[in-house]
């Protein structure tokens, strides 16, 4: 189906990129044949490190003239295969476009190119007294064109929203290399079908994005968090659902069961607080009116309380939070250290908030019934829970089993009323689990739109479908 890239492709591709940005099997691609997703590798048959939209465009119609695969990619943090080059090719790489353009204060927005690290963006806008909201947990690593193309969250998304609620513009290559020019600096838009919600989460199989608008907000000027001890691991998921049924939304409301906080200690290698109890809540309130936020976070004690919370620390200065926050930061790469390989398989399955209290024990008894060791954590305020299944057991265990407990618990999910993803996406590793959470009409639909706008498929091929 795809053509492998020849001499006079490379030739093409070293005069559409200048000296020293494109990188071939003489060179080492083993840093472009993988993201986050342990033990998935294919090794692309180069790399093109862009460095304006321009090249892009040549290159994508290059591709089509050629018939060659491209696969975009940020900065590899993705936990679903969706930057791996599957076919081959070529991976776009987009980590040098990394300019934050403009912070255009009177309007409340900033344009910024694909290669932006999230957490440098955050940065430099709170630097001007303005907010950018989503948070991812890979912020100091993950780029923006990476947020755009899985729609990123993070733990704020309960009360700010994600990251297609920010997006007003995007400059877009098409595969045939044609350029779109999409929104602009207004608030209101409905001039046509909203082409830049469908390229946002469309993880890289319909264009290119080159430049991305995002609207700003004024940063909250007061801020608290709380970290809520509990005995007993259903009754702090009880906790979240009487949290949101008492009208309170906080900025964040992360869950952490006690294997994340032993694993954040074998890291660390010192203690965390409150280390013996079998569950924590981590949750954030911010805002401009104090007294509101002190009524809050105390009614918010109460209610944890009322549930058997052992106690409720508060934390509002900086270094407070930090500390706080140490642990929940750590808890990806504490789990892979968990693993003799580093290995762990991780479901990011998403449910209704109130279903938690049933989700939790059950994801256990998953963990029982297959030998494997299961450790959840997440985004306990959005029903959004990452389901880490650790390789820590005999690999003929690990092959029969560990595929097993996954569709057990994505079904799990579903059968909750929730999806088999909340925020890393498809990619390589879910699709084949892509019927359960959508009837086969929606696949139908989302094959055409993908025909449509990459007929002869050499995007990112190989994801999602």
């Amino acid at each position: 189906m795809y053509k492998k890239i020849d001499s006079d492709d490379l030739k093409r591709l070293g005069d559409i990129l200048g000296d020293g940005n494109l990188l071939t099997p003489e060179d080492d691609l083993d840093a472009y044949a993988h993201d986050e997703v342990a033990e998935l590798w294919h090794a692309p048959e180069a790399v093109a490190r862009v460095t304006s939209s321009e090249q892009v465009s040549e290159i994508m119609k290059l591709a089509q003239d050629s018939r060659f695969p491209v696969t975009p990619r940020g900065a590899g943090q993705g936990l679903s295969g969706g930057a791996v080059p599957v076919h081959g090719g070529l991976v776009l790489s987009l980590e040098a476009m990394d300019r934050i353009v403009e912070i255009d204060e009177q309007n409340l927005m900033v344009s910024v190119e694909p290669g932006v690290i999230t957490g440098n963006l955050h940065r430099e806008v709170e630097a001007a007294g303005l907010f950018y909201p989503p948070d991812p947990a890979s912020l100091d690593s993950c780029s923006m064109g990476g947020n755009i193309a899985e729609n990123a969250g993070g733990p704020r998304a309960i009360k700010y929203g994600v990251t297609k609620d920010y997006v007003c513009g995007l400059q877009a290559i098409l595969p045939d290399g044609r350029v779109m020019e999409l929104g602009g600096k207004v608030v209101k838009n409905v001039t046509g079908y909203n082409l830049i919600q469908l390229l946002t989460g469309s993880e890289g199989t319909l264009a290119v994005v080159t430049r991305i608008l995002l609207r700003l907000l004024p940063k909250p000027e007061q801020r608290v968090d709380l970290l809520v001890p509990f005995d007993d691991f259903q009754a702090a998921g009880r906790s979240v659902s009487e949290i949101i049924k008492a009208r309170i939304v906080p900025v964040a409301l992360e869950f952490m069961e006690r294997d994340c906080l032993l694993a954040v200690e074998k890291l660390v290698e010192r203690q965390v607080p409150f280390r013996e109890a079998a569950a924590h809540l981590l949750i954030t309130l911010d805002g401009n009116d104090k007294n509101q936020i002190d009524r809050d976070y105390e009614r918010i004690g109460e209610i944890c309380l009322e549930n058997g919370a052992a106690d409720v620390l508060v934390a509002d200065n900086a270094q407070m939070r930090d500390r706080l926050w140490e642990t929940r930061k750590l808890i990806i790469e504490a789990l892979q250290n968990l693993s003799p390989q580093h290995i762990m398989d991780t479901q990011d399955i998403v449910v209704p908030r109130t279903q938690l209290p049933l989700l939790l024990p059950k994801i256990k008894e998953v963990g029982e019934r297959s030998g494997l060791p299961i450790i959840s954590f997440g985004h306990a305020g959005d029903g959004n829970v990452h389901v880490n299944i650790i390789k820590d057991v005999p690999e003929q265990l690990w092959s029969e089993q560990a595929p097993k407990a996954a569709e057990e618990i994505y079904r799990l999910a579903v059968s909750l009323g929730g999806m088999v993803t909340g925020e890393h996406g498809i990619g390589l590793t879910r699709k084949s689990f892509l019927s359960l959470g959508i009837d086969g009409a929606q696949i139908e639909m989302m094959r055409r739109i993908k025909e449509d706008f990459d007929p002869n498929g050499i995007l990112n091929p190989g994801k999602i479908f």
